[in-house]
């Protein structure tokens, strides 16, 4: 269990250099690039992540979550995923100039182009990390992580300061990339297959294209909203909307992206030696609510001085759809971790599945609400994620036999510590009166909203609470 904490513990160190980089960068650059910059890379980002999805045909994954691991299979792999890797940056190269003329925004075709010679290195990159993954060594990916972030932070931020507009933001994303790679190379794990082979590659298909099945499905969802309103309501509209996100994202950049890489594994070896994968995710999910609850619901309360201390106050129109998403986010945070233990205990097949159920759910609200406004967007994308909490419940039951009365009862001291920390930080608001919330009482809502969080996790022995001890930091 020690091992498992450490594994924690790298997993946090790496998510929050990150989180910590890409929020000052994000504060940087609001300041550096316009609205409608923003909003032209997020339209190329959302598209490239969407080809993402496809680079490797779910190789990474079966790296990770196979019981055996032959030298013939990482060949086949590695076979597969540069294919796709490389054919998926021709084709989007080509794609660039009819995007571009479709979204009415001629700069996206030259982002496109920059950020298609992504794929021509990751496939190398991404099979290093998948397999050090597999391996746990944590200490690597946050060496290899370290590199991808700050280059991308200095790249940015220096040829944004130059002039170069959108573009910056793409040439900033190539050499992370390729600084992540060389550093790649140097961790890599003993016995790593690099000769490419084609013995085996038609048994790894089937398996990884029902994973990039689903990942291609649920990306579709978590991209539609860009992809929408850009065609719709134009790219400042998007930019707001991405400011609302990324606000709520942070909490995903910080936590979730640094509890999946070790999660996955830690299911799929419950899974390969029999043990019990499902009360694990009780215990991720009791871990990850005591602090995805407070934080979204706080976000929510002190909207208006968040913007602005990140942003500024011209980006202000974002208040109102954090408000609107947040309590969705709080909500799905109880169900986020369904698709690892889906994938790490062989139901591919009914992930894709919940997938395209949530998606399709998602997409009939998203179009009509699109035409409706930003707000109603926003609105939409609230509904989206009840929806798809609910359709994981029930995967979970019927599969696992997980009772909600059971999970509820695993996240009551979540829920104590939640109110814990509110209670002072809605405190703080009333006090303010009639005047708009500032930093100021960010600040203390914050300080005073920790410390009843704090007091709350460590009375009620928290899980976390245990978690952290053996991680060694309250000792």
């Amino acid at each position: 269990m020690r091992g498992v904490a450490r594994n924690f513990a790298f997993g946090f160190a790496e998510k929050y250099l990150q989180a910590a980089l890409a929020l000052a960068s994000s504060i940087i650059l609001a300041r550096l690039l316009s609205p409608s910059d923003i909003g032209v890379y997020s339209i190329a980002a959302v598209l490239t992540g969407l080809a993402q999805v496809f680079r490797d045909l779910g190789t990474g994954q079966l790296l990770v979550a196979r019981r055996e691991l032959s030298t013939v299979e990482q060949r086949a792999l590695l076979s597969i995923s540069v294919a796709m890797g490389w054919g998926l940056a021709v084709l989007l190269a080509g794609l660039a100039e009819p995007l571009g003329a479709f979204y009415r925004q001629p700069d996206l075709a030259q982002v496109l182009r920059i950020l298609a010679l992504n794929f021509v290195l990751v496939p190398f990159s991404s099979q290093i990390t998948a397999m050090l993954r597999r391996e746990m060594h944590a200490s690597a990916l946050l060496m290899v992580s370290a590199s991808y972030c700050s280059t991308q932070f200095a790249a940015t931020i220096a040829l944004a300061a130059g002039g170069l507009g959108p573009c910056a933001l793409a040439w900033g994303s190539f050499a992370a990339t390729f600084a992540a790679f060389l550093v790649a190379l140097t961790r890599q794990p003993a016995g790593m297959a690099w000769r490419p082979g084609l013995q085996g590659i038609r048994a790894l298909v089937r398996p990884g294209g029902l994973a990039v099945a689903g990942n291609a499905i649920d990306e579709i969802g978590v991209v539609a909203p860009d992809l929408i309103a850009g065609k719709l309501l134009g790219a400042e509209q998007v930019a707001l909307l991405g400011k609302a996100q990324s606000v709520l994202s942070l909490f995903n950049q910080a936590v979730t992206s640094a509890v999946s890489p070790v999660i996955f594994p830690l299911f799929a070896r419950h899974a390969r030696e029999g043990g019990d994968a499902l009360q694990a995710y009780v215990t991720a999910a009791a871990c990850i609510t005591a602090l995805s609850w407070p934080f979204f619901l706080f976000a929510g309360l002190y909207a208006e001085p968040i913007v602005a201390l990140l942003y500024g106050h011209q980006w202000q129109a974002c208040v109102p759809l954090i408000r609107i998403m947040c309590g969705a986010a709080a909500l799905y945070s109880m169900f986020n971790m369904g698709r690892y233990l889906l994938l790490a205990t062989g139901h591919i097949g009914e992930q894709a599945r919940l997938d395209a159920l949530a998606v399709l759910g998602r997409l009939s609200m998203l179009l009509p609400a699109g035409l409706a406004g930003l707000e109603w967007l926003a609105a939409a994308i609230a509904f989206s994620l009840a929806l798809r909490s609910w359709l994981v419940l029930r995967c979970l039951q019927k599969l696992y036999g997980l009772q909600p009365a059971n999970l509820l009862r695993a996240l009551r001291k979540s829920a104590m510590a939640t109110v814990a920390a509110l209670a002072p930080a809605m405190l703080v608001l009333a006090m303010a009166r009639n005047e708009a919330p500032g930093v100021l009482h960010l600040l203390a809502g914050a300080g005073s909203g920790a410390l009843g969080w704090g007091l709350a996790i460590w009375l009620q022995q928290h899980p976390l609470a245990g978690l952290l001890r053996r991680a060694g930091w309250q000792q």
